[in-house]
C-alpha cells in the first residue's frame, strides 16, 4: 500500500501483456453498513466531486426543492448536454422565472460528441447551460428562489444555500474534512470513501425522491453511452453516480454499497473495478456489463486487450 492508502486495483493488457496498472482504493459495505471488503484504505480522503450530487440534491429537496422526478434526475446529473438535458435544465429555470443567464457555473461544451459537434457546426460555442453540471446549478437556483435567498453569488460558501448543502452532506458522510472548488465553480467537499458509500447507501435504503428520480430516469443522470446510466439500466434498483478524477459510487436498496477512487484520475479503470466490487458484494450484475461499460483497448481499430479489475486478484489488491 502506498502512503496515501492506494493499491493496484486495475490493469490494462495489450496483446496478452500487461501495459498499465491503475492504483486506487475501493470499499464495499454490507447491508448493515459494516465493511465487507476493502482494497487500499477505506477511510482515505478524496474529493468526491460529482459523486456527491445525489447528496447535494437531497439537501436541496430537504430545503424545499420540489421537481418532477425527471427534472430532479438532471439536478443529480453530470449530463451529456444532449437536447433532452438542455431542455430539462431550461424547464427547471423556467419554473422559477429564471433563464440561463442566472447560471454561474463554468461554461462548457456537451460531453456527448454528437451534441458537441452540432454546437460547433452551428457556429456556437461553450455556454453555462451546456456544462455537465448545469442541472445541479439550475436546482441550486430554484432552491434559492423557493427560500427567498439571493440568486446572485449562490456559489459562495457563505451563501445560505451552500451552508444548507454543507450541513446536510457533512451529517450524511460523517464529516467533511475539507472544501475546495469544483470544476463547475461550486464548493467541492473532501470526504472519506467509507463515508461516501454509507451516505449513498442511506439514500438507496430510504428509496426517497432522489433514489426514485435517478433509478427511474438514469438517461438523465448521464447519457445513453455513459457507464453510470447503463449500470443503473442493467441493475434495477441500483443508484450510481460518477465523479471526475476516477470516482464512482453505487448502492442498492438493501444497503450494500461501493465507493472507489482511481488514484491517477483515469476513468477507464473505474467501470471494471465497480463491476467486480458489486459482484463481490453479491449484487447481480449481468455478464454483458463488461462489453457495455468497460472501455475497449484497441489496436488498429480492433480489440487487442482488456481493462480488468485486480480487486480479488492475487497479483494486485487484496
Amino acid at each position: 500500500m502506498t502512503d496515501d492508502g492506494y493499491v493496484p486495483v486495475a490493469a490494462t493488457t495489450r496483446s496478452d501483456r500487461r501495459e498499465s496498472v491503475h492504483h486506487g482504493a475501493v470499499v464495499g459495505l454490507d447491508c448493515d453498513g459494516s465493511i465487507a471488503f476493502a482494497a487500499g484504505d477505506p477511510d482515505t480522503h478524496v474529493y468526491a466531486r460529482s459523486a456527491l450530487k445525489p447528496l447535494q440534491s437531497a439537501a436541496m429537496v430537504e430545503a424545499g426543492l420540489d421537481l418532477p422526478d425527471r427534472l430532479l434526475a438532471v439536478v443529480c446529473a453530470s449530463h451529456d448536454g444532449r437536447p433532452e438535458h438542455i431542455a430539462a435544465v431550461e424547464e427547471i429555470l423556467d419554473r422559477v422565472d429564471l433563464d440561463a443567464g442566472a447560471l454561474e457555473n463554468t461554461e462548457g461544451l456537451p460531453l456527448d460528441a454528437d451534441a458537441a459537434a452540432a454546437v460547433i457546426v452551428s457556429g456556437d460555442g461553450p455556454s453555462a447551460i451546456r456544462h455537465n453540471c448545469s442541472g445541479k446549478h439550475a436546482g441550486m437556483l430554484a432552491t434559492c428562489v423557493v427560500n427567498g435567498w439571493p440568486t446572485a453569488g449562490y456559489l459562495d460558501r457563505s451563501h445560505p444555500l451552500q451552508q444548507a448543502i454543507t450541513r446536510h452532506v457533512d451529517a450524511a458522510v460523517d464529516g467533511i474534512t475539507g472544501v475546495g472548488i469544483d470544476g463547475c465553480g461550486a464548493p467541492a467537499a473532501i470526504v472519506t470513501l467509507r463515508g461516501l458509500a454509507a451516505a449513498v447507501a442511506a439514500l438507496a435504503v430510504d428509496r426517497g425522491r432522489v433514489h426514485r428520480a435517478m433509478t427511474e430516469h438514469p438517461e438523465m443522470v448521464g447519457g445513453p453511452r455513459r457507464d453510470v446510466t447503463r449500470l443503473m439500466q442493467l441493475v434495477p434498483g441500483l443508484m450510481a453516480k460518477d465523479g471526475a478524477e476516477g470516482v464512482f459510487v453505487a448502492a442498492v436498496p438493501d444497503g450494500r454499497a461501493v465507493a472507489l477512487k482511481i488514484a491517477d484520475g483515469a476513468n477507464r479503470g473505474r467501470a471494471p473495478v465497480m463491476l467486480a466490487a458489486l459482484r463481490a458484494l453479491g449484487v447481480d450484475v449481468p455478464a454483458a456489463a463488461e462489453d457495455e461499460l468497460v472501455e475497449p483497448v484497441l489496436g488498429h481499430g480492433r480489440p487487442v486487450g482488456v481493462v480488468c479489475s485486480l480487486v480479488g486478484d492475487p497479483r494486485g489488491a487484496a
